[in-house]
């Protein structure tokens, strides 16, 4: 058995230690947001917050996640609410900027890739708070494994709704 934390609570696991951390969240936690896409890390619909780093839980092992903060697109309230030292009444009721954004900019189409979209927005927007647009771009195609794809061709407005999620970050989160 494995005791990772993801988004906020530890969780006893009972699969094998290198079963693909993915499977883990999905299957024995129930937690959704992350997708199957090409379980190859080719794709980032599977993608997660490690320690605050990208990772495509396609291919992560769940041992990997021992010891470390796993994050979904489920967590990232609470990851913005400790990050802004919120209070629990308030923090209850808070999106992530992130999320806000896409929101506010109907970003998705389909929606598949879009969890693996917004948790790469959070990592580049946590190391980078005022991206250009092709640090946006490059953060989506050139860095992790692979280029982050979307079959319904949603790029500019995912670089739309990363700019101003960078707004709302630098305003605390409000309009």
């Amino acid at each position: 058995m494995l005791t990772i934390t993801v988004n906020g609570k530890k969780r006893d696991v009972q699969g094998p230690a290198d079963t693909p951390l993915l499977y883990v969240l999905r299957n024995e936690l129930e937690i959704t947001s992350p997708q199957f896409g090409c379980g190859l890390a080719q794709c980032g619909a599977c993608s997660v917050l490690l320690d605050g780093k990208e990772v495509r839980a396609c291919i992560t092992p769940a041992s990997a996640a021992v010891g470390k903060e796993v994050t979904t697109l489920e967590g990232l309230p609470a990851r913005w609410a400790k990050q802004q030292n919120l209070p629990a009444a308030e923090a209850e009721k808070t999106l992530h900027p992130v999320q806000q954004a896409w929101i506010e900019e109907q970003t998705p189409l389909c929606g598949f890739c879009q969890s693996g979209m917004m948790i790469k927005a959070t990592e580049l927007l946590e190391k980078t708070p005022h991206p250009s647009d092709p640090e946006i771009k490059a953060a989506f195609t050139t860095s992790g494994p692979s280029a982050h794809l979307c079959r319904c061709g949603s790029y500019y407005a995912i670089v739309e709704a990363v700019r101003f999620a960078s707004t709302l970050m630098a305003k605390g989160g409000s309009k």
